[in-house]
């Protein structure tokens, strides 16, 4: 069974769509996700700097294009509907809601524009960030965060845990890490899936109904628990109280494991979900799909599933 994995924010690279618009298919369909979006995302994926697509209104957006565009490839080759199942990390799950038919693409980019820029202006309000632990035993490197007045945001599974909070506070945990751990700054601008997002989610609450939801056609799993949802209007539902809630990633590789799994294909940007993969689900068949040369390589590998 192969699962396809969608990432979150902070797996966007400059210039990392420039592969994807020789194909006028492709740079049609970018188009199309910019104007749902209301971003000029085909310059934003090509031409812009590491620090303007660090944005939180762009980058989210940006990612969310690119999977769904490896997505409509996929289906396009006729072999999204033979993979065992779909699940996004972070703003990665509003990919695979569209990928999993919750939400159709259009609404997809309109809803992560609306979730970006609320998630923006909530980290206007005060300077935060995120950091990964990577190392160390999982409930001491909580207690040494919580004890500098930061909250866990992201079990990510493979010996990563996700801080954030104010930046004094991340420059304390990386001068004082948890031991036999280390701390990594990471390429966010706010402290996500925290209480400081909490506006953001009281917004996203109230525009929710606007989106309407279809139950998914694939399974599909959530990273509130790691549980199988299967009521497209729960998932959507869950997306708006993510928002201020923590990842639970290992959860979902779990899942995955409970499920059978015997492969994961990342869509682009592609890499960090992959690397967690092969920390924390050890001997399973990885594959990232960063440039329309891999797309072959994916198909291969859900066909022979």
């Amino acid at each position: 069974m192969i699962v396809i994995v969608c990432p979150g924010q902070g797996s966007q690279k400059p210039g990392f769509l420039a592969p994807w618009i020789e194909s006028a298919e492709a740079r049609a369909l970018l188009a199309d996700y910019s104007d749902a979006a209301g971003l000029d995302l085909v310059a934003y994926g090509t031409e812009s700097d590491a620090e303007t697509i660090k944005d939180t209104a762009v980058a989210q957006p940006l990612i969310v294009a690119a999977g769904l565009l490896v997505l409509h490839q996929l289906a396009q080759r006729d072999v999204l509907h033979r993979i065992g199942g779909i699940a996004g990390h972070s703003v990665g799950e509003i990919t695979a809601a569209a990928g999993a038919g919750v939400l159709t693409s259009a609404d997809a980019m309109a809803f992560v524009s609306e979730r970006a820029a609320a998630m923006a202006e909530s980290a206007r309000q005060v300077s935060t960030g995120m950091s990964a632990v990577l190392g160390g035993d999982p409930d001491d490197v909580v207690a040494t965060a919580r004890a500098v007045g930061l909250e866990p945001a992201n079990f990510n599974g493979g010996g990563q845990i996700v801080v954030a909070g104010e930046l004094p506070a991340l420059a304390r945990l990386a001068d004082e890490p948890p031991a036999k751990a280390r701390v990594m700054p990471l390429k966010v601008a706010g402290a996500f899936h925290t209480r400081y997002m909490s506006d953001a989610r009281e917004f996203l609450a109230a525009r929710a109904d606007t989106f309407p939801a279809t139950d998914p056609s694939l399974r599909l799993w959530t990273n509130n628990d790691g549980s199988e949802i299967s009521h497209g209007a729960k998932f959507r539902d869950l997306l708006v109280t993510q928002v201020a809630s923590p990842v639970r990633w290992d959860l979902c590789m779990e899942s995955f494991v409970n499920a059978g799994v015997t492969g994961v294909i990342e869509v682009a940007p592609a890499g960090a979900l992959i690397g967690l993969a092969r920390r924390g689900l050890k001997g399973i068949p990885t594959l990232a799909v960063n440039t329309p040369d891999d797309l072959d390589a994916a198909a291969d590998m859900i066909t022979a599933a």
